[in-house]
């Protein structure tokens, strides 16, 4: 089991021949080149509308095929839109068509998103060791290097490490009432020592991911349209949905499913407000499935009333907790460290708002009151 990661490891190759995925393929191979050059616009302004075509995948409907596909057009038009001087505000049909193509058989908006962003871009090195820092490298970067890859690959780390959580989660939210104390306490300190596994991964991040870099060469090319001020008007992709404007969050880790999994599983509950809004809104760009395991566990999970009075299962409820609070208390750090105070040093070249996180949001504020009513729901 890994988690939320795909059951069978993303494929760097499209196992169906035809010449437009050779082409698509190489494209996203060369992006880093392709920015470092300023070449990324006139590459995909001189294709024709169908030379990205994705006919074949729509037939064969193959799973890492798709997510192959979607991982590529995502960063192929995030690097267009995001990579020169101003931000582009209408993408091309011969990304716009089979970005929207693929991204509705997936079940998820066309934007870059943490699945693609995350999830389904990396591969192991060796195939013979397990996840981890030492063994992942991404399928496809923007710019690259050891900073980009890094901050991806942390997450990547992230997901397998929650796998035993979002497990225990699972047969805890299934626990009827007569349930002992012992299997109780045991699922609580499973997802504990899981949460302990994450938050050291996630307490790495500094080692090779650089916050002056991240915030410059990182940060810029995963903002969405919207409520972005350098896409005020939306993002019109040429020939869908009417060529109207079209208004997609930015690639943000509120759209990994870990911690509303582990919310909803655990009671942990949040006020109903703009925050509250903003993280439903979140399980849009996540993978259908994903969705409705979440609803499940929501559903499902009476965990509060297995606790009742014992003392010792508060003692593992409050563990799990404490675990959850340390890492949003993380997530807080890294974003003062990595954008609020880059951000009062130097204004970005693009995304270019100094409070504002990629998925849109006023994100120190939201973090703060996010691990404060974690804290405050300890038995």
């Amino acid at each position: 089991m890994k988690g939320f990661l795909p059951t069978i490891n993303p494929i760097k190759d499209y196992s169906v021949s035809s010449l437009t995925l050779e082409r698509l393929n190489e494209t996203a191979r060369n992006l880093p080149k392709l920015l470092l050059t300023n070449r990324i616009s006139r590459t995909i302004d001189s294709l024709k509308k169908n030379d990205f075509s994705v006919d074949k995948l729509i037939i064969k409907k193959e799973d890492q095929n798709l997510r192959l596909a979607m991982v590529q057009l995502s960063f192929i038009a995030h690097a267009y839109i995001w990579g020169g001087n101003e931000p582009r505000e209408k993408l091309p049909e011969v990304i716009a068509k089979p970005w929207v193509q693929i991204a509705k058989l997936l079940g998820r908006p066309p934007i870059m998103s943490y699945a693609s962003y995350c999830l389904d871009n990396w591969f192991l090195i060796d195939k013979k060791e397990p996840i981890s820092l030492e063994n992942v490298g991404l399928i496809t970067n923007f710019l690259g290097g050891m900073d980009e890859d890094w901050f991806v690959t942390v997450h990547v780390c992230i997901e397998n490490a929650a796998a035993d959580a979002i497990e225990a989660a699972e047969t805890i939210s299934q626990c009827k009432s007569n349930v002992s104390e012992v299997d109780t306490a045991n699922l609580l300190d499973q997802i504990k020592l899981s949460l302990i596994d994450v938050n050291k991964i996630f307490s790495r991040m500094t080692e090779r991911c650089d916050p002056y870099i991240y915030y410059h060469r990182v940060r810029p090319f995963i903002f969405g349209s919207k409520d972005n001020p350098d896409l005020k008007n939306g993002l019109v992709l040429e020939n869908q949905f009417n060529n109207k404007p079209q208004f997609f969050r930015g690639e943000t880790g509120a759209q990994s499913s870990i911690i509303p999994t582990l919310d909803g599983a655990l009671g942990i509950q949040h006020t109903n407000d703009a925050l509250r809004h903003y993280l439903n809104e979140m399980r849009e760009y996540m993978p259908p499935e994903h969705r409705k395991f979440i609803e499940k566990i929501e559903n499902a999970s009476k965990v509060r009333e297995l606790i009742g009075g014992s003392e010792k299962l508060k003692d593992s409820y409050n563990d799990c907790l404490e675990q959850i609070r340390i890492f949003r208390s993380l997530h807080l750090k890294y974003a003062d460290i990595y954008i609020n105070k880059q951000s009062q040093k130097n204004k970005p070249f693009s995304g270019g708002t100094t409070v504002r996180g990629t998925g849109g949001t006023p994100f120190m504020s939201y973090l703060k009151k996010h691990r404060d009513e974690t804290k405050k729901q300890k038995k």
